[in-house]
């Protein structure tokens, strides 16, 4: 008898990377795999979207079109390229109209891409539907993938103190709201508009073992499509879950290769490996090319050491190594343990594993807060880029309570982005003796009132009264969209910021970042100019600073970050409430408000100015 084939989405060089090592894996280190991944065999690579588009402008200076047609061009179309969309919010952390969400769909398969795996944040099925119509109507491939979430805790399984946190009253049962049949509507209703895969998309990792046995086997049953699973490995559940998403008919499975798995990111191929004739099933990938791939990725790994969260695992080549009969005993005790349903077993047996080869232990502070792998990397390289790791715990403790007051959302980009970041001012607040939420981030604002589309859970009124000022909720409103300019710089010959449609694209997606980005682009162009054409005159004025002494109170930075907008000058006067700068902290955008009436002595930020936390920015008089 023939063995069942299961397909393989490699993750290595988007999703692996972004969990494990904050999306800095450059361009130059991606072309040297490259070449081995033509002939792998990967049924889907997933190479863009996510935070690609907005990390490799922020951190790498390259170009997120560039990456794309590059991987394009080397792969030929042996194995399907994806990339991941958050829907109407794209590969931002806004909603953002039909125009911009089909401009970037069709760039993007104009230049290689066959797969969009399609994602809400709020499991709003209404915010996924037209993604869907419009990849298959461009000649892509629609992967709807339904975002697995938990229920609360209650306060006999929650941390000590959590509970306090999350309710502030007595126990109480919650409602069961995240069940097998939710993730399997949301599934049916994706189908129904067009998908052709879909996707339990478990991105914290915390779909147990048994959860997926019962989610993947419903999903089987009630979907005529390909079933894909992906987890993550944090909480220690990733690959207890894959085998018995294996056992249960799944389709297609994520998977990272070594170096770049387990930890934060999914399962490591080679694992799922060692499983595949136990379970009765062949991985259709070409297993020497991986490992051709495997011995270039660790040279990939170890120049992103400033960024590694994890731990190296052994060498290790399923191929050419002879397996440790104690490794085989515990491979063999793991598979019966799954077809027994035995999960306490089967995770004993899997973590054994993983602690052989060297691979992370389940974080239990991330399992308990339940955030994605992704998130945590983020959180914990973001603050320590603003010289504040030492607010990890206290925010991490923060997100239960964050999250529950903003509708129990699943925590997945841009709500991990907003309800993280968030955690983290609440952090601040505290410490600084404020009530929480004095600091507020305007994506949570426009979370909390509805912009972002129906949240799981009812908001109550009066906390969206607290934080946005009025208790209506407020859906978001596509005709208020207002295209960002694209302007003339005069200072660099008169040309315009963007120079093309793909440029203007990454401008209307993410105006700050695109905006230095290209700005760079645009003062590189016209250096080199200049140094052919000596005739070319340099517009730029030199500014020089004026060092003052401050007398008068003061605005502090409350939090580190860089200045997107200035609304006031010396001389203005200002009321309590009236929004003074825009600035941007943790990828989210922040208005800050004047705390009490006063008169703008002098302004000492710039827009693109980086700032640190407690920095001076404004003098009153």
């Amino acid at each position: 008898m023939e063995k069942r084939k299961l397909k393989i989405r490699d993750l290595t060089l988007r999703d692996g990377q972004q969990s494990l090592f904050a999306t800095r894996l450059s361009q130059g280190e991606i072309d040297k795999l490259l070449p081995y991944y033509e002939n792998a065999g990967f049924y889907i690579m997933e190479v863009w979207g996510g935070a690609v588009p907005d990390s490799v402008m922020r951190y790498l200076d390259e170009s997120p079109w560039n990456r794309l047609r590059s991987v394009s061009k080397v792969m030929k179309g042996k194995s399907l390229l994806s990339a991941l969309s958050r829907g109407r919010n794209l590969f931002g952390y806004v909603p953002y109209p039909d125009s911009v969400l089909e401009g970037f769909y069709k760039e993007a398969i104009d230049n290689g891409l066959n797969v969009m795996r399609i994602f809400d944040a709020l499991n709003d099925i209404d915010n996924v539907k037209e993604s869907i119509r419009m990849i298959n109507k461009l000649g892509g491939i629609a992967d709807g993938a339904v975002c697995y979430t938990v229920d609360p805790k209650t306060e006999v399984e929650a941390p000590k103190g959590f509970f306090a946190r999350l309710f502030g009253k007595k126990p109480v049962e919650p409602e069961k709201i995240f069940t097998d049949e939710y993730f399997v509507e949301k599934a049916k209703a994706m189908e129904a508009l067009g998908a052709k895969i879909i996707t339990l998309k478990d991105m914290a990792g915390l779909v147990t073992p048994s959860r997926a046995a019962s989610i993947i086997s419903k999903l089987k049953a009630n979907v005529k499509v390909d079933v894909d699973f992906h987890t993550h490995c944090t909480p220690g559940y990733g690959l207890a879950s894959s085998i018995m998403a294996i056992l249960n008919g799944v389709d297609i499975l994520d998977t990272n290769i070594w170096w770049f798995g387990g930890g934060s990111a999914a399962p490591a191929i080679e694992l799922i490996y060692l499983f595949a004739e136990p379970l009765g099933v062949e991985i259709d990938v070409d297993m020497k090319a991986v490992g051709e791939i495997r011995e270039r990725l660790l040279g990939a790994r170890k120049s992103l050491k400033d960024f590694d969260l994890g731990q190296l695992p052994k060498a290790f080549d399923p191929l050419k190594d002879t397996i440790p009969a104690e490794v085989r005993e515990q491979v063999d005790r793991a598979v019966a343990a799954a077809k027994a349903g035995d999960e306490a077993t089967l995770l004993e047996a899997c973590h054994a594993i993983e602690a052989y080869f060297g691979f992370p232990k389940p974080n239990e502070l991330v399992k308990n807060a339940e955030v994605p792998g992704g998130m945590y990397s983020n959180m914990v390289a973001q603050l320590k880029s603003l010289g504040a790791s030492d607010l990890l715990e206290d925010a991490m403790a923060l997100i239960p309570m964050v999250r529950r007051d903003a509708g129990l959302v699943p925590l997945v980009t841009p709500t991990s982005q907003i309800v993280g970041s968030q955690a983290v001012m609440v952090a601040i607040d505290r410490r600084k003796g404020n009530p929480d939420y004095t600091t507020k981030s305007n994506q949570f604002i426009s979370l909390v009132k509805g912009e972002y589309g129906k949240t799981p859970v009812a908001i109550d009124p009066a906390f969206r009264e607290k934080i946005t000022g009025s208790a209506q909720e407020k859906p978001y409103d596509v005709s208020s969209y207002k295209k960002p300019e694209n302007p003339v710089l005069a200072e660099l010959g008169g040309v315009k910021l963007a120079a093309n449609n793909e440029e203007y694209l990454l401008l209307e997606l993410l105006p700050s970042v695109a905006n230095g980005f290209l700005k760079k682009r645009r003062t590189e162009e016209f250096e080199a100019a200049k140094a052919s054409n000596p005739a070319v005159e340099d517009t730029k004025k030199e500014e020089v600073a004026e060092k003052v002494e401050i007398t008068g109170p003061t605005f502090l930075a409350p939090m580190g970050g860089r200045i997107i907008s200035v609304s006031v000058k010396p001389g203005d006067k200002i009321k309590k409430g009236d929004i003074m700068f825009v600035y941007e902290a943790m990828k989210m955008e922040n208005d800050v408000a004047a705390d009490k009436d006063c008169v703008v002595k002098r302004v000492f930020m710039s827009p693109d100015d980086v700032v640190n936390t407690d920095q001076v920015l404004i003098e009153f008089e």
